[in-house]
């Protein structure tokens, strides 16, 4: 790419912990935690597992106005505790007006009018919950971080479902080398919601156990909740950042809910990255997959790799410990990925297991998934890749590399 962007470390929060060190200890785990909770409280008659953000969220300044108090809002707040020193120096440096906000979701604050429609269904006024358009909006989130930050830049939402997150790291990205703006808060946010979680559960893709990426025991997903975010410059001395080497996107629109089985819309995203990066596929040092768990999911995402890469490239799945967190997913999984290919945060360049039972779908092309004692290689460049995708055939991969 011409114009080479940067990602500063990044802030995230998820069922594993806050901040980046505790997710990848957790993630480097010989016998890694298991985070996810079981719950009937979200689909009626069913226990399920999911990954719950449980501990206490940094509160919300008392003055904030009401449009933006949601739970989707706290998380974000909380995440962004961990790298506000540089948002408020992309402020000093390039003043307020030319640091922009792109932010991933698919449920925004939809969830704090949920109340409102259980009044009315019980037969009580509208006008004693009054609806609150602005927390529903899709671009609440990325609101909120501008006003609470006193940003003036470009500002706006990204929701592809799953693709969300990465999809708005792609547009920061383009935003920088437009010379739109010289800095960008970006990432994705999501938390639990009864309306995306009975929609799943209406496609009959939730597992009734722990998600088992690429098994032949695979049977579904868990749903999860995360905040993750970014700094991104043109800059390389503003922060100890990494390249966003490259990215790709398609949109095969093959199925509203379906992926294209032969995985073509996702071969194109990362050839697309490939080629972004002037990088070839024997580059790529490791790749965390999207690998949700899913009969349809898992079988066109190792078509894709084991077309692109072949069956060498080390490929791990970290939902099992997340949660498919959804409009937070690309973001989140980028951030993971940071820390792996990061030597400040990963001097022995470890890389996490891929957490399953171990029992190959032998229909399934075959792919690396990393084991017990996996690692960079030690004679090449940290590159690695990480893949989103989406319902209506929404495809993204990025590649994040050093400098």
């Amino acid at each position: 790419m011409s114009v080479p962007v940067y990602l500063s470390k990044p802030a995230l929060v998820s069922a594993l912990g806050s901040g980046l060190e505790t997710h990848l200890e957790k993630l480097l785990r010989a016998d890694p935690p298991a985070p996810l909770t079981f719950s009937e409280h979200w689909v009626k008659g069913k226990n399920l597992a999911f990954g719950t953000v449980g501990r206490p969220l940094r509160p919300l300044p008392e003055s904030l106005d009401k449009a933006h108090i949601s739970r989707t809002n706290r998380l974000l707040w909380h995440a962004l505790a961990q790298i506000e020193l540089l948002i408020e120096a992309a402020k000093q440096r390039y003043g307020a007006s030319r640091v922009a906000v792109v932010i991933g979701t698919s449920v925004s604050g939809a969830d704090e009018n949920i109340p409102m429609f259980e009044q009315r269904a019980a037969g009580k006024d509208w006008a004693a919950l009054p609806f609150n358009q602005q927390q529903h909006a899709m671009g609440a989130p990325a609101d909120f971080v501008a006003d609470i930050y006193g940003l003036g830049g470009l500002c706006y939402a990204v929701s592809t479902a799953c693709t969300s997150g990465a999809r708005a790291l792609i547009s920061a990205a383009r935003l920088l080398r437009a010379g739109l703006c010289d800095a960008v808060v970006c990432g994705g946010v999501d938390t639990l919601s009864p309306l995306t979680i009975n929609g799943f559960a209406s496609l009959e893709v939730l597992s009734d156990g722990i998600a088992n990426p690429f098994s032949a025991n695979r049977n579904g997903i868990n749903i999860g909740e995360a905040a993750a975010a970014f700094v991104m410059t043109r800059d390389a001395d503003f922060s100890d950042g990494l390249l966003l080497s490259g990215y790709g996107a398609s949109s095969d629109a093959y199925h509203m809910s379906s992926p294209r089985p032969d995985g073509k819309g996702a071969v194109m995203a990362f050839e697309q990255a490939l080629q972004s990066a002037g990088i070839g596929a024997q580059d790529v040092g490791w790749i965390n997959l999207h690998g949700t768990g899913t009969v349809h999911n898992d079988s066109m995402e190792s078509a894709a790799v084991a077309q692109v890469f072949g069956s060498r490239t080390p490929c791990t799945s970290t939902k099992p410990l997340t949660g498919h967190t959804l409009g937070a997913a690309g973001a989140l999984e980028a951030a993971l990925l940071w820390g792996f290919v990061s030597r400040r945060f990963n001097p022995a360049g470890r890389l996490p297991h891929h957490v399953w039972d171990g029992i190959r779908d032998e229909s399934l092309p075959e792919i690396a998934l990393t084991g017990q004692d996996a690692h960079w290689a030690a004679d090449k460049p940290r590159i690695g890749a990480s893949s989103s995708f989406a319902f209506g055939g929404s495809n993204c991969v990025v590649v994040i590399g050093e400098k």
